[in-house]
């Protein structure tokens, strides 16, 4: 795990959808195959009903998101992909604490 210590390390949230273009209604199969190779990268990452949100050096999520793009590119299907990124250098498990910090304020409701 890089140094978050060293100034080369850029803490990186990402939200990103992967999804093919032109096969249908149900993606499912798709997305599964994008999802595992986002999870087998180690890095943190929560998967909602629209996005998964990825946690890591910069370098290391921009890595894995190309390599889940090619999951599905390689196959030939045309592949579209829309990403967001929240970079902060000298901060971690952004993934978690922002949520955290927004339930506090709200007095712990259930989201």
């Amino acid at each position: 795990m890089p140094d978050m210590n060293d100034p080369s390390y850029l803490n990186t949230v990402a939200e990103v959808t992967i999804a093919p273009s032109g096969q249908g209604e149900e993606l499912s199969t798709y997305v599964a195959q994008v999802i595992k190779v986002i999870r087998d990268s180690g890095l943190p990452n929560q998967t909602n009903a629209m996005s998964t949100v990825i946690e890591g050096d910069l370098h290391r999520v921009m890595e894995v998101v190309e390599e889940a793009t090619r999951v599905l590119a390689e196959q030939g299907y045309r592949t579209g992909v829309s990403l967001k990124l929240d970079i902060r250098s000298g901060k971690r498990d952004q993934i978690h604490e922002k949520v955290e910090r927004v339930d506090r304020i709200l007095g712990g409701e259930n989201r």
